[in-house]
Order: C-alpha cells, then sequence, then structure tokens
C-alpha cells in the first residue's frame, strides 16, 4: 500500500483555507491548474511509497514511538510558495516549526529502522498542497495572494499515517482518496 505521515489541519482550520482557496480559483488561469480537495489537505511528515504489508506493523510501532517522544506543539498554515516552477502551489507552515522537522526527521526514521529504503535525507520543507499542474504555470499572483493568508494557530496533537489510493478510473481531474490507516498521540497523551 502506499503510505505516507502527515499531519492533519482540523475541520475549522481548513474552513478557513478553503475560504482563502475559492478566493484563489477565481483569479485569472486558475482553470489550467488542478486544484486539490480539502480531504486531500495536509502536512506530509514523510513519504513512504509502496510499503509491503508486512512491513506495516514494524512501521506503525516505530511511528507510534516516535510520537509518544514528541509533545504536542502550536502550528498554523500561512503564506505560500510554489515547486517545480509553477508546477505546484502550496500553503506554507508557521509556529513551532523546529517541532514539526523534529517529528518529519522522526518519522523518516522510523522508516529507516523497519527497514524502508527512504533515499536521501533531504531537509524538510512544510507544505500543503494546494494545486498542481502538468506544465509550468506562472503561479507567482497565486503566491502573491497567499502572502498575507493566515490561518488560526492550532495544536498538533497526533502524527497520522494515511493511504493514499491512486485514482484508477482514468477520469481527468480525479483525486487520490487518503485514508487514516494508524493514529497516535504526541506525547502519549489521549
Amino acid at each position: 500500500m502506499r503510505l505516507f505521515a502527515a499531519v492533519l489541519p482540523p475541520e475549522d482550520v481548513a474552513e478557513e483555507l478553503a475560504t482563502e482557496v475559492a478566493e484563489l480559483r477565481g483569479l485569472p488561469g486558475a482553470e489550467g491548474l488542478r486544484w486539490t480537495g480539502r480531504p486531500g489537505w495536509h502536512f506530509t511528515l514523510a513519504f513512504y511509497g509502496e510499503v509491503d504489508d508486512d512491513v506495516v506493523p514494524q512501521l506503525s510501532a516505530r511511528l507510534e514511538r516516535a510520537a509518544h517522544r514528541s509533545a504536542p506543539f502550536e502550528l498554523s498554515v500561512r503564506g505560500g510558495g510554489q515547486f517545480g516552477h509553477g508546477r505546484a502551489l502550496w500553503a506554507g507552515a508557521a509556529g513551532e516549526m523546529p517541532a514539526l522537522r523534529l517529528l518529519a526527521d522522526r518519522a523518516e526514521a522510523a522508516a529507516r529502522k523497519a527497514g524502508l529504503d527512504m533515499g536521501e535525507h533531504r531537509r524538510y520543507k512544510a507544505h500543503l498542497t494546494l494545486a498542481r499542474s502538468r506544465d509550468a504555470v506562472d503561479v507567482r499572483p497565486y503566491v502573491e495572494a497567499l502572502h498575507g493568508f493566515r490561518g488560526r494557530t492550532w495544536t498538533v496533537r497526533e502524527l497520522v499515517l494515511v493511504r493514499s489510493n491512486l485514482p484508477t478510473s482514468g477520469v481527468p481531474g480525479e483525486q487520490p482518496r487518503y485514508e487514516p490507516v494508524g493514529r497516535w498521540a504526541l506525547g502519549g497523551a489521549g
């Protein structure tokens, strides 16, 4: 199964962001982007790719330990940027970024200890993907519009293991479906 570890924004934070995205979708050229749906909004901590079913229990146990070793922390959605010269538009994060980076490092280390090949370690860049494009698109107007966006702050209290179910219908624009398969409280609380 295709898996990743993530932080999921609470419903009221997603609602704030949805209002902002509705405005972005009204900008000229927005129809040239494939916008992600609210169910897909998350801050990926570590992407694992295809994971054999027999590895999932060990990965889950290691993620649980990583979560228990990490204290809850404050986070908000703030600003935005792009990857790949306009191939991805994202919202950024603000708050206790060292704690978020540490949780991402622990989620990656959990995978390595479970025997997954994570490739070369790259510095974590917190982002929540809002839109993608197959072709390079000038997303500067969207990034500029996001510059002043500041969502409310929430307390991150859990690490989530998410299964990504890729589209199979062949319908253009169909979104992956995301399904939490494990949740662990940070700091061992709850």
